[in-house]
């Protein structure tokens, strides 16, 4: 059968601006280690630590730009836009355009704190 998720769990956010983080699968929402689903919205300026994750990440930008740096350099994903980040590349995200963005996060396995690796 199933299951019926009625509403997402708001998550802390690491980075510079509080960003909203919605999540719909993962640990805490629904106990799901094997993937993570998050409605993430944050604002111009923001940013967060670099990272080194144990997991892919599958972004879908819905509105604004998102930036990606990785150790070649920079991508920005505009509305429309996707972008993987791939188990164990060091990447970091921002938003320093007008207007923020707002985007999907799919993890696999799902996100965690211990197995996200920021930068100290």
């Amino acid at each position: 059968m199933p299951t019926l998720i009625p509403h997402p769990t708001r998550i802390e956010s690491a980075g510079s601006k509080p960003k909203i983080i919605e999540e719909y699968v993962g640990h805490v929402n629904t106990a799901t280690a094997g993937v993570s689903v998050a409605h993430m919205r944050s604002p111009e300026g923001w940013e967060e630590p670099g990272q080194t994750p144990e997991f892919d990440e599958y972004t879908v930008v819905l509105r604004g730009t998102l930036r990606v740096q990785h150790k070649s350099g920079e991508l920005d994903v505009a509305a429309g836009q996707a972008v993987i980040a791939h188990c164990g590349e060091w990447v970091r995200y921002s938003t320093p355009f007008s207007g923020g963005a707002e985007y999907i996060a799919l993890c696999l396995p799902a996100f965690s704190p211990d197995t996200v690796h920021r930068d100290l």
